[in-house]
């Protein structure tokens, strides 16, 4: 049996060269876990931000670390004979990352409530781009904004990763959906079920747009101020719901300062949830967008592609051979 696996791993917080291809102890499986055989695993911004020293690096434990969400792979070990997941069966989920190795290694062992079958239509390297993105938009405009018909949803940053997520979810339960990104993206957000896509480098969406019932913030402060600007375009009681809490730390007090809602959003690797959205991606309703593929051994590669801020939908690793 092996012992060992190729791991991406880092010994340090920093820059993207901090990556580095490693033979790493392959992980045990201990009660509910499975063991997976890793295919694929998708590049988030969060993993991004803890590799520079931000995010969740505080509480990494010990190094060298292994990053990493998301995966779709292969059942090698279940929890238990009788599980109706079987061993040979073809998963995806989201890792416990830090708290155990994450994905970006051949092997994961992962709580059997953060895995789901992965959608047959889909390869491992699209369905390795679902998990995390996903089942935050579906977080933040489903269970949270509750979207529903006559609604007015504003999304920031429409084309990334979590926002083309967001576009489908809030367009597919019938809210009115505003979407802002570049301009070689506002045609697709448009296709994506954008009701109203605007290029955010050549309009300021508050001119063109005003009494929203709620705003998906992917953005914050982090550019032009989109966060705090955001707050003008709510109608008196609206809901703004903010991912990048970090760029803005001042967003409850100065949404409560203009009389409106706010809440943060944290997304939790939950497999039930994303088995309804397996079955959204098996019938067509939403679809995920793998904007570039790299080998597990150009993780940093992947790293700075993400970084530079131009990315449709999802980055993935592939890990290893189907």
């Amino acid at each position: 049996m092996m012992t060992t696996m190729r791991a991406i791993v880092m010994d340090a917080t920093g820059t993207p060269d901090v990556l580095r291809t490693a033979e790493v102890d392959k992980p045990g499986k201990v009660n509910s876990e499975f063991l997976v055989k890793v295919i694929a695993a998708g590049i988030n911004p969060i993993e991004a931000k803890t590799r520079a020293g931000r995010g969740i690096s505080a509480a990494i434990a010990s190094y060298p670390a292994v990053l990493g969400n998301d995966f779709s792979g292969i059942v090698v070990e279940t929890p238990y004979e009788a599980h109706p997941i079987k061993v040979g069966d073809e998963v995806y989920g989201m890792s416990s990352f830090p708290r155990a190795t994450g994905s970006y290694a051949e092997f994961l062992a992962v709580h059997s409530l953060s895995i789901a079958r992965k959608p047959k239509s889909l390869s491992h390297v699209e369905a390795a781009g679902v998990p995390l993105a996903a089942l935050t938009a579906w977080g933040m405009v489903v269970e949270v904004a509750k979207a529903h018909e006559s609604q007015r949803i504003l999304i920031h940053a429409g084309s990334g990763g979590v926002g083309h997520f967001a576009v489908q979810f809030a367009r597919y339960f019938g809210a009115h959906v505003i979407a802002t990104g570049s301009e070689r993206n506002v045609g697709w957000l448009t296709e994506l079920g954008a009701h109203q896509a605007i290029d955010y480098t050549s309009t300021r969406f508050e001119d063109v747009v005003s009494g929203v019932d709620v705003v998906i913030d992917l953005v914050g402060n982090v550019h032009d101020d989109t966060g705090s600007r955001s707050l003008g375009v709510l109608r008196p009681g609206g809901l703004i719901i903010n991912a990048p809490t970090g760029s803005w730390p001042t967003f409850l007090d100065d949404a409560a300062s203009a009389g409106l809602r706010a809440t943060s959003y944290k997304v939790a690797g939950d497999g039930s949830t994303l088995a309804v959205i397996s079955r959204l991606l098996e019938s067509g309703d939403v679809r995920v967008f793998v904007d570039q593929v790299f080998d597990l051994d150009d993780a940093a590669a992947a790293h700075t592609a993400l970084e530079a801020g131009h990315t449709r939908g999802k980055i993935v690793l592939k890990v290893s051979d189907y």
